[in-house]
């Protein structure tokens, strides 16, 4: 007998509609993607910041702070990278399911990675943002000084260098950090909660 047989979906008294009510807004999952450096844990965390502000109910999921629990062990592997996203989707899910703004601050280079994750909460759930900030720029910015360890070699399988990144094609939101401000890109990603009525 396959084991997964054995397996029932529980169903919760607290119906989704229900804590979304309780929370006063919509729950959504703003999906940060971009190069290393290009700004993406900064700026989701200054709209946390905002959410917060304004009474929502939020969780930040940031990429090294999860790869040291949660995905531990993981190495930048094509095939880790893809088991990386792949758990933080459905950990994504079960915030969103509660009725939480979730933001993910991850690199997440692969289209089928993002269409994953959007596939498996309900539609208009998913925002997915383009960090979209020139490798130049990033590679000068160089927080951690990985690009340095990168070109030196000592780097393997490096978004933007010796590993591939996926543009986003539509994504529902565009920003440009090299171009406005981290108050600009803030007030950008507020503006369309606000008109797509996710938050009042």
């Amino acid at each position: 007998m396959n084991q997964d047989e054995n397996i029932v979906w529980h169903s919760q008294t607290v119906s989704r509609e229900q804590k979304q009510q309780h929370k006063g807004h919509k729950p959504v999952l703003l999906w940060y993607t971009g190069l290393s450096g290009s700004g993406k844990s900064t700026i989701a965390n200054a709209v946390e910041a905002k959410l917060f502000e304004l009474g929502c109910h939020t969780y930040l999921l940031d990429g090294d702070n999860v790869r040291m629990g949660l995905n531990k062990g993981l190495t930048f592997s094509d095939e880790d990278r893809i088991e990386n996203i792949r758990r933080i989707s459905e950990v994504a899910k079960l915030f969103v399911d509660a009725g939480l703004i979730v933001s993910t601050a991850f690199i997440s280079p692969f289209k089928a990675d993002r269409e994953q994750a959007r596939s498996i909460v309900n539609e208009g759930e998913f925002v997915e943002v383009f960090i979209d900030t020139p490798l130049s720029v990033c590679e000068s910015r160089d927080p951690k000084g990985l690009y340095k360890k990168a070109r030196a070699g000592e780097i393997p399988n490096f978004t933007g260098i010796s590993s591939a990144f996926d543009v986003p094609e539509a994504p529902e939101l565009h920003v440009k950090t090299a171009e406005q401000s981290i108050e600009q890109s803030v007030e950008q990603i507020i503006q369309y909660l606000k008109a797509n009525k996710i938050i009042k």
